[in-house]
């Protein structure tokens, strides 16, 4: 009966695992946007650099909720990385344009 408890109740207070998620986070993005900048600094026309973006943040999304599923698993503070790992997805979503711009600007 515990265990329906404890999964209710959702506690929020698990020291570092906020810190780490938005660590995480804020350092894929960063990943990101370097592949950005070298997609936009660079050979316009690459397919390939273009789409480096959303793959990163793709990755980082899965990862993320990867390490979501292995702190609910250890009984550890999970609510940060599914944030992390949604947010990061959307992000996946918004940037699949980038390498669509590039596809089509040849």
């Amino acid at each position: 009966m515990s265990n329906d408890r404890d999964f209710v109740e959702k506690r929020f207070s698990r020291p570092g695992e906020y810190r780490a998620a938005v660590i995480y986070t804020f350092v894929v993005v960063v990943l990101a946007a370097i592949a950005f900048a070298v997609y936009a600094f660079g050979d316009r026309s690459s397919v390939f650099s273009a789409a480096l973006v959303p793959v990163f943040l793709f990755a980082g999304g899965v990862g993320a909720l990867l390490r979501t599923y292995r702190q609910w698993k250890g009984g550890g503070g999970w609510t940060a990385w599914q944030g992390a790992g949604w947010f990061l997805l959307l992000l996946m979503l918004l940037t699949l344009a980038v390498p669509g711009g590039a596809a089509f600007s040849n």
